[in-house]
């Protein structure tokens, strides 16, 4: 069965910014997924993803930990995680699961 996106997505669930209770995904900040067939008959995964501030400390190391988990998927041969700041990152891409883990919802 090919990978999908939400198989992905949910993968990427598992990591977190270490100063916020709070996913990448659900932050906001995975901004694009892009699978494609590798050589091996293996799927190569693409992330491009920011962060919340341009200049974190732990820049390399939440894009480490997320490749690290991409290939953890079965069939994955690939992984890359792209960091950009543009478009900059605001609070208006957290989800409503987010923003509950983060204390913004009453």
């Amino acid at each position: 069965m090919p990978l999908t996106e939400q198989q992905v997505l949910a993968k990427l669930k598992e990591c977190y910014d270490p100063e916020l209770p709070c996913n990448v995904v659900d932050l906001g900040l995975v901004y694009e997924v892009k699978l494609t067939p590798v050589a091996d008959g293996n799927t190569g995964v693409d992330v491009t993803m920011t962060l919340t501030t341009q200049g974190c400390p732990m820049a390399s190391r939440i894009a480490a930990q997320a490749q690290r988990k991409l290939l953890e998927l079965a069939g994955v041969g690939e992984a890359n995680v792209r960091l950009v700041f543009d478009p900059p990152w605001d609070s208006s891409r957290i989800t409503p699961e987010g923003r509950k883990a983060l204390g913004m919802e009453s």
